[in-house]
């Protein structure tokens, strides 16, 4: 491949930040919001209980929930194709008395406890209680601030957590947080919305709880750095000459370090702010190049470590290098198992335990017939794997594929490759 590629807005700040306008009994304008079903599934989600929901543009959406917000019609298929349902227990607690909701669904990567986010709210005032096949969830009003230790630095407990804090009565200090860039992101839109916020970017937050939050005329949804990474991937396993634009550096500072100490070649041009004005972004030209193993193993953790969903992007790095790299993907319950698959590719990945597997480079992959698997990062690990085959290769089942990303495949093929979509 060759040329230039745009980078898109970030999915999972998309879906917290929809979630969290419902908080603001008013108006929102959110721009930037990325054409994906990942967000399709969570604004037919918010319209079935009651939030006015209008496209003003491309990527541009209005809402309104100054209105009564009802869970008894709630869209039980939206919800349960989507883990970031489970960002309405936080949304909602300071809105609505008590509620049935759906379970969620989302990627299927083992086993993925929602404990944390009833340790977290419970702190305010939330209860929930699991059924069969809904959550029974009750809220105390007003709710109460808390002195919080996160029980696991997830993502969206974290996010939870916060927008509890935002409307309970009190100062609220959250340690052990997520600060990863959707969390950064959700705080930013909420200080714009009257929110009081201390501690942005970093572990310990303050929360400050005011009495309701304001309208808000518009708010970008920052890029994302993963599907930057994604691009970077595809790029870097195809020996292209490829231009990422709009990738958010501070998210993807220590991948770039990992790259670079494999000999890839890239530069970091025209630096600036993102539309949103809260995160440094630019361009990343990579160069074919000469890839040597890394000398240690690789493996995700909490921001400001490597993002623990950039980690099975480096799996097709890993088998252009030469030498042999562990992949230590501790986060989720069997993820490295789907590694393995690409041993049908013609990559030589040996999976030591449900959490292990070891890379061997370099390798030439072959074309093959697959069913993607139903995680989002495995199935566009796929992609790219098949991308790097010299000739035809089918994957079959790309809706995980199509939550995360938009226009992925037109994206690709306006840079050189040929991908078609064919419909079942």
């Amino acid at each position: 491949m060759s040329g230039v590629i745009e980078n898109q807005s970030a999915k999972n700040s998309a879906v917290a930040i929809l979630c969290a306008a419902i908080m603001v009994r008013g108006k929102v304008t959110l721009t930037d919001v990325p054409d994906i079903e990942e967000v399709h599934r969570i604004i037919e989600l918010l319209k079935s209980i009651g939030v006015r929901i209008k496209a003003l543009g491309e990527r541009k959406v209005e809402m309104d929930s100054s209105g009564e917000l009802s869970l008894a019609s709630i869209d039980k298929e939206a919800t349960e194709k989507t883990r970031a349902s489970l960002l309405l227990w936080g949304a909602l607690a300071a809105r609505v008395d008590s509620y049935l909701m759906p379970k969620s669904g989302g990627c299927r990567l083992g086993e993925r406890t929602v404990r944390p986010h009833w340790y977290a709210l419970e702190k305010f005032g939330v209860k929930v209680q699991s059924k069969k096949c809904d959550y029974a969830v009750r809220n105390s009003h007003p709710l109460k601030a808390a002195n919080l230790v996160m029980y696991e630095s997830g993502d969206t407990t974290t996010e939870n957590a916060i927008m509890a804090a935002a409307l309970a009565e009190g100062t609220t200090t959250i340690k052990m947080a997520s600060a990863n860039y959707m969390v950064q992101d959700l705080c930013y839109f909420l200080q714009k919305a009257g929110a009081k916020i201390k501690g942005i970017g970093s572990t310990t937050l303050i929360i400050e709880g005011v009495k309701q939050l304001k309208s808000v005329k518009e708010y970008p949804v920052m890029p994302d750095p993963i599907v930057a990474m994604t691009y970077l991937s595809a790029a870097i396993v195809t020996g292209s000459k490829l231009t990422v634009k709009n990738c958010p550096l501070d998210f993807l500072d220590l991948e770039l370090c990992k790259l670079e100490i494999m000999g890839q070649k890239f530069k970091v041009v025209s630096e600036r702010k993102s539309r949103n004005g809260k995160f440094r972004v630019a361009d990343i030209k990579v160069t074919p190049s000469k890839l040597t193993a890394l000398p240690d193993k690789i493996y995700g953790r909490p921001f400001p470590g490597l993002n623990i969903d950039n980690l099975p992007l480096f799996v097709p790095i890993l088998t252009q290098a030469k030498g042999r790299t562990m992949v230590h993907d501790w986060a989720y319950e069997n993820r490295a198992v789907g590694y393995a698959d690409l041993q049908k590719l013609g990559a030589r990945v040996t999976l030591l335990d449900p959490h292990r597997a070891m890379v061997e480079g370099p390798t030439r992959f072959t074309p093959n017939e697959l069913e993607a698997p139903p995680a989002l990062r495995l199935a566009v690990v796929n992609l790219i794997c098949m991308l790097a085959a010299q000739g035809q290769s089918i994957l079959r089942n790309t809706y995980a594929i199509d939550r995360g990303y938009e226009n992925l495949y037109e994206t690709l093929n306006g840079a050189g490759a040929n991908i078609e979509v064919v419909e079942d």
